[in-house]
């Protein structure tokens, strides 16, 4: 699996990142088959949520046995440092870890929520406090909808945050002229300051119409080739981005692993997305 570099960070991130979503609600056997599979792909950065149901709990017994060669994340949605920390607290010990590599201040997708993070007493007092007792490592923040670049940049001009984590995908970044142009203002912005790159919900489709099949919010792409399409043109279009957390769902990361392994050219990935039918934005 191709590697790159997370920025200042400089860990050497396989460029899918396992995201823990998927493990929310199911049991411990699944967990440890799912964690299974992706290590044994090259995976090597694992990125989770204390908000993701079960998911921490469920890694813990793998992230014992293989703490020393993963890169592990995971995020608090908590806007007051006392209650951060105590999130932080629970997430190391569900984890068996006694440090996170980045712990990033989660679902920050308007202003008004970034302010609630830099308020006195807010979510980033305690962030700073554990880089600084050596909890954790780096410091990073994720968010959704169209706004996440627009916040994701003004985020950076406030702090010097180690890792974005924003959406990017062909129907957000071709079929939104606003969007675009955020997102590659954002874009510029962390080359400039060497910051980490993620980018989610690249194979997602569209909002769920009817029953919910699968365990994501989003009904992402399910035929191998619209994911690999999805898949080839973010990461041959923005070398900068580091890595694509997989979707929320155990049973398309096999798709998403042999998707990665026999990636499309831009051009062709491109063509292939414009024939989609029914794929627009998730954040309605």
């Amino acid at each position: 699996m191709e590697r790159r570099r997370l920025g200042r960070i400089g860990h050497e991130t396989s460029v899918l990142v396992y995201g823990a979503a998927a493990l929310g609600e199911v049991t411990q056997e699944v967990a440890d088959a799912s964690l299974a599979q992706a290590l044994a792909a090259g995976v090597n950065h694992l990125d989770t949520a204390a908000s993701y149901g079960q998911a921490e709990s469920r890694m813990g017994p793998t992230v014992a046995k293989v703490r020393d060669r993963v890169f592990l994340a995971t995020k608090s949605t908590q806007r007051r440092a006392e209650d951060a920390w105590r999130e932080l607290e629970r997430s190391l010990e569900l984890l068996h870890t006694d440090h996170i590599d980045l712990w990033q201040v989660h679902a920050v997708c308007d202003l008004p929520e970034l302010d609630k993070v830099f308020a006195p007493g807010g979510a980033l007092e305690a962030f700073v406090r554990a880089r600084d007792e050596g909890v954790v490592g780096w410091i990073g923040i994720t968010g959704h909808t169209e706004q996440a670049p627009v916040v994701h940049a003004e985020a950076l001009r406030r702090f010097d945050f180690d890792s974005v984590l924003t959406p990017m995908n062909y129907h957000l970044y071709t079929a939104d002229a606003e969007f675009r142009t955020n997102f590659d203002t954002l874009y510029e912005l962390i080359g400039e300051r060497d910051v980490a790159l993620r980018t989610i919900k690249a194979t997602a489709r569209r909002p769920w119409a009817g029953e919910h099949r699968l365990a994501t919010w989003y009904e992402p792409f399910t035929e191998p080739e619209d994911i690999r399409a999805a898949i080839s043109w973010v990461l041959g279009t923005f070398p900068a981005i580091a890595g694509l957390p997989t979707a929320g769902e155990t049973t398309l990361l096999g798709k998403a692993i042999e998707a990665e392994a026999d990636r499309m050219d831009v051009t062709e990935a491109s063509d292939h997305l414009a024939r989609a039918t029914d794929y627009t934005t998730i954040f309605v």
